[in-house]
């Protein structure tokens, strides 16, 4: 999990919207991420829009860029009885033009 979430924060800072840098765009929304037990993405979905559909599309496409090359497979132990994760995260665009994770 907090290989995962280095990874995006880490994508999403390079690829931060240029449009919410540029129209000072900040605000939060909460996503959940599915990953199949092999790394895969498995699926995207907006729980709760930040209202703003620049920062909902940013946050998608950002798991998308991220996800191109696969997340760590699970470990055994885990894979054993772990189909697939779900990771609800509350994605935050920030005022420094950061992007953050809780």
């Amino acid at each position: 999990l907090e290989d995962w979430r280095i990874k995006v924060e880490r994508i999403g800072n390079l690829n931060y919207p240029e449009a919410a840098r540029r129209d000072k765009l900040y605000g939060s929304l909460q996503l959940t991420v599915g990953i199949r037990s092999d790394g895969s993405l498995e699926s995207i979905g907006i729980d709760r829009s930040s209202g703003i559909p620049v920062l909902d599309e940013a946050a998608v496409n950002i798991v998308r860029l991220a996800a191109r090359n696969g997340f760590s497979s699970f470990p055994e132990d885990i894979r054993r009885d772990t189909d697939i994760l779900h990771i609800t995260r509350t994605w935050v665009f920030t005022r420094s033009d950061k992007l953050s994770s809780e």
